[in-house]
């Protein structure tokens, strides 16, 4: 019994062990706090309440009720109304100052009179318009101050647009023969339309309609001339032909012939043969000046078949461009899955996105 007393511990061992434990505990947990609550770098980096990022507004654009925006439906709208007027202008033009050598023909050009009138008060409400109308400048900013918008358009297109805006109509109170000859600066505003087609150039429908109106424009002007040269040459030309071909030859050079409408439609298929390099012959110069003339149209027919046409190519195929490369992705799909089949009957395993889906349903 005294060896068994003596080996058993005292009663305060157990209770110091316990105490020591605990005091070990807690310096553990007090070195553990502290290295936890040093401040970590990377954490600070990360999860430090930094200054908030100041949020910046556009501030919206000062300017007055009378300044029309360049990009708004209005003056897209009101473009393509002065287009079309400057085309009125390019066609009517060139066919009065040709065709006005007849009593019939100076008769149909006065008749015309009110559509030239309104064409003009286009192109004067046009300059206005243009005096308020906002500009991107060269640094890629829209301008909207009146005083810059002014001077930006007197230094570029104003005297253009001043010169094919002047009334020359009001020279038929005069009885003047000199009016459609005047009114040739009017095809000044063409040189507006090569504005257009790099502003719409992005619009494939756009640009292939307005290279086809220039290329017909081109050979209405053609015809114009064409008609010219054979009424200078009457007696051994190509309308000396026209006329005894129809039933309506020239009386002493000068009177009868074959009607306006008749020489027009001949000039103009001509012209057309030429340019498209299908002439037929039956209509063909006879005379130096016509063989001339030919010869320049034809010259300038090879130069459009690689400036319209080669343009026009290029349209058609950025215009299928998409499909294109649809199909040609469709049939190396079909190909893949046509040498890579699948192993197993069961249906095929769901598609982590949707247009997988579609990929392993084809």
């Amino acid at each position: 019994s005294g060896a068994g007393a003596g080996a058993e511990a005292p009663p305060g061992a157990a209770a110091r062990r316990a105490g020591a434990g605990r005091g070990r505990n807690r310096s553990v947990c007090s070195l553990v706090s502290d290295i936890w609550c040093q401040p970590c770098p990377l954490l600070q980096n990360v999860f430090e309440n930094k200054p908030s990022i100041p949020e910046y507004k556009v501030a919206s654009v000062q300017k007055s009720h009378f300044i029309l925006l360049h990009y708004s439906v209005f003056k897209a709208l009101w473009d393509w109304l002065i287009l079309l007027a400057t085309f009125y202008v390019a066609v009517t033009v060139p066919y009065n100052v040709c065709f006005t050598g007849t009593e019939e023909s100076a008769s149909a050009a006065r008749s015309t009179i009110v559509s030239d009138i309104a064409v003009e008060m286009l192109f004067i409400v046009d300059i206005v318009l243009n005096f308020r109308t906002t500009y991107v400048s060269q640094s890629g900013q829209v301008v909207y101050e009146p005083r810059c918008i002014c001077l930006h358009y007197v230094a570029t297109w104003f005297f253009v647009d001043l010169i094919a805006a002047l009334p020359f109509d009001l020279l038929y109170v005069f009885n003047t023969s000199l009016v459609h000859l005047l009114k040739t600066v009017r095809l000044l505003r063409l040189l507006r339309l090569l504005q257009k087609l790099d502003r719409y150039s992005q619009y494939s429908a756009m640009v292939l309609t307005l290279l086809m109106s220039m290329f017909a424009l081109l050979a209405h002007w053609m015809a114009c001339v064409w008609y010219v040269i054979g009424r200078a040459e009457v007696q051994s030309g190509w309308l000396h032909e026209l006329g005894k071909r129809l039933e309506a030859p020239y009386i002493n050079g000068s009177a009868g012939g074959p009607s306006i409408r008749s020489a027009y439609i001949a000039s103009l298929y001509f012209t057309l043969s030429s340019l498209t390099s299908v002439g037929f012959g039956n209509v063909c110069a006879n005379t130096d000046a016509e063989k001339i003339f030919s010869i320049c149209t034809m010259l300038i027919g090879a130069l459009m078949h690689a400036v319209v046409f080669g343009n026009v190519t290029a349209i058609i195929q950025r215009m299928y461009s998409r499909r294109s490369l649809y199909h040609t992705r469709m049939k190396d799909l079909k190909d893949f899955i046509r040498v890579h089949p699948r192993r197993h009957r069961g249906p095929p395993p769901r598609p982590p996105h949707p247009s997988t889906g579609i990929l392993i349903r084809v």
